[in-house]
C-alpha cells in the first residue's frame, strides 16, 4: 500500500512547487517587459517632440518610479486579494472537515478514483493520508494549495517593481549615454534586444512557441515607440 500512495503525494507537491516558480517567472518578465515598453513609449515620444537632454531625462526618470510603484501597488493588491480568497477557502474547509469529516472522506476518496485508481485503492489511500494529515490531504487534493506557502503580497510587490525597474533602466540608459543625433536608434536598437530576451523567456516560462512570441513582443515594442515618436513630432515644439 506504501507504493501506491507515496508516489501520488509526490507528483501532487512537486507539481504544485513547479508552478509556482513559473508564475514567478512570468510575472517577473511580463514585469520586466512592461518596464521596457511603457519606459522607451515615453522617452522616444519626449524625444520627438524636444531635443533637450533635461527634459528627456525627466521624462524618463519619472515614468520610471511611477511606473515601478503602480507596478508594486497593483501586484500587492492583486496577490492580496488571492491570498484572502485562498484563507476563506482554506478556513471553509477546516470547518467542512470538523462538521461532516465522513462526507470529506468520501470526497477525497472520489478525487482519486477519478485519477485513476480503483474504489478499494482510492479509499485506503484516502483513508491513510487523512490519518497522516487530514487537512493538508483534503486542501492539496481539492484545492491545490499547500497552507505552508501561501503567496506573500509584499514579495509579490516587490519583485513585480524591481523586475519593472530593471526592464525601464535599458531604454533610460540608450537614451542617457550616446551623443544626440543617435539616441533615437539606440533606444529602438536596445529595446528590441531587451524584447527579444523577454519575449524568449515568457516563452520558456508558458512553454510556447518561443519565435512566435518574441515576434509579437518585439512588433508591440516598436509600434509603441512609432506611434509616440509619431505624437511627439506632431504636437512637439522644435527648441525647447
Amino acid at each position: 500500500m506504501s507504493v501506491s500512495r507515496d508516489p501520488i503525494v509526490h507528483v501532487e507537491v512537486d507539481s504544485t512547487m513547479s508552478g509556482g516558480k513559473l508564475n514567478w517567472l512570468r510575472a517577473a518578465v511580463l514585469g520586466a517587459n512592461d518596464g521596457i515598453v511603457s519606459v522607451s513609449a515615453v522617452i522616444v515620444g519626449v524625444a520627438g517632440a524636444s531635443s533637450s537632454t533635461s527634459f528627456i531625462l525627466t521624462a524618463g526618470v519619472a515614468a520610471v518610479v511611477a511606473g515601478a510603484l503602480s507596478m508594486a501597488v497593483g501586484e500587492y493588491i492583486s496577490v492580496s486579494t488571492q491570498r484572502d480568497t485562498e484563507k476563506a477557502l482554506l478556513d471553509k474547509e477546516r470547518r467542512e472537515l470538523e462538521t461532516l469529516p465522513e462526507a470529506e472522506l468520501r470526497e477525497l476518496t472520489l478525487i482519486y478514483e477519478k485519477k485513476g485508481l480503483s474504489r478499494d485503492t482510492a479509499k485506503k489511500v484516502a483513508i491513510e493520508l487523512t490519518a497522516h494529515d487530514v487537512f493538508a490531504a483534503h486542501v492539496h487534493a481539492e484545492l491545490g494549495l499547500n497552507p505552508e506557502e501561501l503567496t506573500n503580497p509584499w514579495h509579490a510587490a516587490y519583485a513585480s517593481g524591481l523586475a519593472f525597474l530593471c526592464g525601464a533602466v535599458i531604454p533610460l540608459l540608450a537614451v542617457i549615454i550616446p551623443p544626440p543625433a543617435i539616441r533615437i536608434p539606440a533606444v529602438f536598437a536596445s529595446v528590441v534586444v531587451a524584447l527579444m530576451i523577454t519575449g524568449y523567456l515568457s516563452a520558456y516560462a508558458g512553454g510556447a512557441n518561443k519565435t512566435r512570441a518574441i515576434v509579437r513582443v518585439v512588433f508591440g515594442g516598436i509600434l509603441a515607440m512609432v506611434i509616440t515618436y509619431g505624437i511627439g513630432k506632431l504636437f512637439g515644439v522644435v527648441g525647447i
